[in-house]
């Protein structure tokens, strides 16, 4: 007869007493997830409450952020069209026109005539003489009265032959263009045709509904057209406003003062290789060159010394921050210094070097050193011995004692110790953290020129300070990126090396 193996209620219960976890029932397993779903709900819709989200996205100014970001990949070209009470018409382009001093675009269209206009010239005031001296010993009484007023002229009219715009078409693509003459203002645009009747003076009226692209504030105001990605126009009483969108980058080596300036690639590469001299002192590819380095709108040779201003700076505050927290580790770690007042002291030194953030610390040498790279040299070096002082502390804290003890039998000095027994453990990882801090200090630094700290940062601050400049920003922006690229695939390698890992 075989017995049963089926626990008793007295055998369950002593197993459940001692083990109540195996026990449990599914659904208390199944409830675990679903709380935590609910708690991370509850925090969500808390955040959502707590910081306005929904009313920060609803008040967002979307098209102007979209601006913003056009701005960075295209520039726009603004030519100006003034509208005279006659109905006369002159067109002008913005200061330091991308298209240089005489500006003359395909895409305006342009016909003119010549006319002989009356000008009506601004009132003069003629001052009457004033009275000698002598005369006022003669006549009291004038000497004691007011100064003559000076006699209003009248108006003077002038005629004048000059030459005028009678008629202005802007073509901004296939689908977009404006023609203004006689006093209206013709868009179209999305196979939409709206005109405008302007009187040359305040007012704007609009001859018809407004399509969706135009928009007008109040009756007789400037009404604005918004074509997309291609620009968009402002329709004044006395003035069209055109700003056409081009991508790209514009004048990127040759500024509008350049003799290379509005030639294509193969014309400068033939005027360098084989062209007469422009400049008889040198030859043509060196005035080229020159002609990069010193664009005036660009400004190639102040960006890429800032940008090695800020690779230096990140160097050398890296380098010295790791020399100053190697010795000062070994004193902070418990395992090698057994005195428990060194320890501390060093340890709230570098807590406290690690604990002002480095954008603080260069506000404070901007202070003392003024603007300039020595500032943020010394703000990645307090905040790095700081911080590298910590994890070299550590590493020291971790190793194996068994390599240390093994010098120590054969009768080591205590220099020797350290020297066979903990570097050889530490070296790589010391090594390693220092690489990542100089790539990622190379990023620090652009942050801190900011405030004054020199380098890249610092001509990144102004061009946004401009608010109009954002090609040069995003210019700016794409060389830190490239830099940053560059020392981390640098970096990655040689921690790689240093661990014995291969390159990935």
């Amino acid at each position: 007869m075989i017995a049963s193996t089926k626990p008793s209620v007295l055998e369950m219960e002593a197993i459940a007493a001692r083990h109540p976890h195996l026990l449990r029932s599914s659904s208390e397993k199944r409830l675990k997830p679903l709380l935590i779903g609910i708690g991370v709900v509850a925090y969500l819709v808390f955040s959502w409450w707590f910081f306005s989200i929904g009313h920060v996205l609803a008040n967002a100014n979307w098209g102007i952020a979209g601006t913003y970001l056009a701005d960075w990949v295209s520039y726009e070209i603004r030519p100006d069209i003034e509208i005279a009470p006659d109905g006369a018409m002159s067109v002008s382009y913005q200061r330091n026109s991308p298209l240089g001093k005489k500006p003359d675009p395909k895409w305006v269209a342009l016909e003119k005539r010549t006319v002989t206009r009356t000008i009506e010239l601004p009132a003069t005031q003629v001052e009457k003489p004033k009275a000698s001296s002598s005369s006022s010993f003669m006549a009291p009484r004038a000497a004691l009265g007011k100064a003559a007023e000076p006699a209003p002229q009248p108006p003077l009219n002038q005629s004048r032959t000059e030459e005028i715009v009678t008629r202005a078409v802007v073509t901004y693509d296939r689908s977009t263009r404006i023609e203004v003459a006689d006093k209206l203002v013709t868009a179209s645009h999305a196979g939409e045709t709206f005109t405008m009747r302007v009187d040359g003076s305040a007012a704007v009226m609009p001859l018809g509904p407004l399509p969706q692209w135009a928009t007008q504030k109040r009756p007789g105001e400037k009404i604005v057209l918004s074509f997309g990605l291609t620009g968009w126009a402002e329709v004044e009483g006395d003035e069209v406003s055109i700003r056409n969108r081009f991508f790209g980058w514009a004048n990127f080596l040759f500024d509008s003062n350049s003799p290379f300036f509005g030639k294509s690639y193969g014309e400068v590469a033939s005027l360098m290789l084989f062209g007469e001299r422009i400049d008889p002192h040198r030859s043509n590819l060196a005035l080229a060159w020159n002609n990069i380095l010193y664009n005036a709108e660009w400004q190639h040779l102040d960006v890429w010394t800032k940008l090695l201003q800020t690779i230096v700076m990140a160097f050398v505050g890296t380098l010295f921050a790791s020399l100053a927290a190697f010795p000062l580790c070994f004193l902070a770690a418990r395992n090698i210094t057994p005195s428990r007042i060194a320890n501390q002291a060093i340890k709230r030194c570098f807590d406290f070097l690690r604990s002002v953030d480095m954008f603080i610390w260069a506000l404070f040498f901007t202070r003392a050193f003024g603007p300039g790279p020595l500032a943020g040299i010394s703000a990645i070096f307090f905040t790095d011995t700081g911080t590298l002082g910590k994890l070299y502390s550590e590493a020291l804290e971790n190793i194996d004692d068994k390599q240390r003890e093994g010098v120590k039998s054969v009768g080591a000095a205590p220099i020797a110790v350290q020297r066979f027994g903990v570097l050889p453990q530490v070296l790589p990882v010391f090594a390693s953290q220092a690489l990542y801090f100089w790539e990622s200090n190379t990023r620090s630094a652009t942050i801190i020129g900011a405030v004054g700290a020199g380098g890249i940062g610092l001509k990144l601050w102004e061009a946004m300070r401009t608010n109009s400049d954002w090609e040069n920003v995003a210019y700016m922006v794409l060389l830190i990126l490239m830099v940053v690229f560059i020392f981390d695939s640098i970096s990655n390698a040689c921690r790689s090396r240093l661990m014995g890992r291969k390159v990935q």
